[in-house]
């Protein structure tokens, strides 16, 4: 495992043209910014929202809310489908970040 690291690691190319390298370069920092702003974001919306439990409340049995009838619309409904849309971001941004790292696209 140890020889396999190193290999990457020390994996040398050249790239096509000094401006691929540039562009290679404000790639990675791109990416590299989206991804921990999408993943900020992600955790923000998490701690924001309310728990799933509701501890020993949930041993005297369950009322009926307006939030419970209408959670569709609530805000917690909406911090949820913008979670999930956060880390889906963060998802294919982390795909396209370890696509361009591929020195195909890049070496002569």
């Amino acid at each position: 495992m140890f020889n396999v690291i190193n290999l990457l690691a020390t994996a040398d190319f050249t790239y096509k043209s000094p401006t691929h390298e540039v562009i290679h370069g404000i790639l990675n920092t791109t990416m590299i910014v989206l991804m921990c702003i999408a993943a900020l974001v992600a955790i923000v919306l998490v701690l924001m929202q309310p728990s799933n439990s509701s501890g020993i409340d949930a041993l005297g049995g369950s009322s009926e809310t307006f939030f419970g009838k209408n959670k569709g619309k609530s805000i917690e409904a909406k911090m949820k489908k913008w979670t999930w849309i956060c880390l889906a971001v963060l998802v294919v941004l982390a795909i396209v970040f370890y696509v361009l790292q591929i020195p195909v696209f890049w070496a002569a």
